[in-house]
């Protein structure tokens, strides 16, 4: 913006240039960051979401600990009652995973999104780190808490040494125990799988950019090859095998050492590494696909 000349200019003459009170800075990715993590903790949504699966995995555990409080069967690994509330807490990271970036076209906000920021792989950029940090955050705390609790309740349970060989238990002193493997599996391993679904679900959302479609894709993908499995003939039975040694449950399972088919080898890493794999190629074309189309 300049100011007009006057009618009387010399020749030669320079029109002063406004210069803003204001500080300029250019935008980049910390700014996208910071408005999604306005979005993300303003929003009700996320709340609710987030309330509703630490109710499930804490409240959930504590139903299975009062029983046991009495008489606990030592043939289970000390960390396992936390395993029944995350599978039904998984699904709560799921959803949010999708409303966040469903929501926004839903309500037609998408537009004002790429309008202040028309980067729209910065955009995803800045949701997926968010999304991921606060899902795996809130995970890794609700399963450490539950972790806690059934080792409170269900650790120190005396077993004699001289009769007792159960895989995937840990005996201490004569008494059962969780091993540092167990502990890290059933806490940071478990937040870091229902991250990294979570994350698959965002993936997921921005391919298809409708709530109800994505969320129930990801619901097929968490219980589907389980479902499958069960309902396979015995002649398909090394089919089956893999199903259930891949499917979700069984990778959340093995990471609290109690695996579905019985192998004791099985501790989740090689289920993780594979979500991993399956979630940067969803992510990889969820920018492609943003970045290709329409809004």
């Amino acid at each position: 913006m300049t100011a007009p000349a006057p009618a009387s200019a010399p020749y030669g003459y320079q029109q002063p240039r406004f210069a803003s009170p204001m500080p300029v800075e250019r935008v980049g990715l910390r700014h996208a960051i910071a408005s999604e993590w306005t979005k993300i903790r303003t929003v009700r949504s996320t709340v609710w979401t987030l309330g509703v699966m630490l109710l499930l995995v804490v409240g959930i555990n504590l139903l299975v600990l009062i029983p046991l409080s009495n008489h606990h069967d030592a043939t289970v690994p000390v960390l396992a009652p936390g395993l029944f509330g995350l599978m039904l807490g998984q699904m709560a990271i799921l959803t949010l995973g999708v409303l966040v970036i469903t929501s926004e076209y839903g309500t037609g906000m998408i537009r004002t999104t790429f309008t202040a920021c028309p980067q729209r792989s910065r955009v995803l950029a800045a949701k997926a780190i968010v999304f991921f940090l606060v899902s795996f955050v809130t995970t890794t705390v609700a399963c450490t808490l539950t972790a806690v609790f059934s080792n409170a309740v269900t650790g120190g349970q005396r077993v004699d040494t001289a009769d007792f060989d159960q895989a995937g238990v840990v005996v201490r002193d004569g008494v059962t125990a969780a091993s540092g493997a167990e502990w890290l599996g059933a806490t940071v391993g478990a937040g870091l799988y229902v991250a990294l679904l979570g994350l698959l679900a965002l993936s997921v959302g921005t391919l298809l950019r409708h709530s109800a479609g994505a969320i129930t894709a990801m619901i097929g993908v968490v219980l589907l090859p389980l479902i499958v499995a069960l309902f396979l003939p015995g002649s398909m039975e090394s089919f089956r095998t893999h199903l259930i040694r891949y499917s979700s449950p069984n990778a959340l399972a093995s990471l609290y050492h109690i695996p579905m088919i019985g192998n004791a080898d099985q501790n989740g890493v090689r289920q993780l590494v594979i979500l991993a794999i399956v979630t940067a190629i969803a992510l990889t074309t969820a920018f492609l696909s943003l970045t290709s189309r329409d809004v």
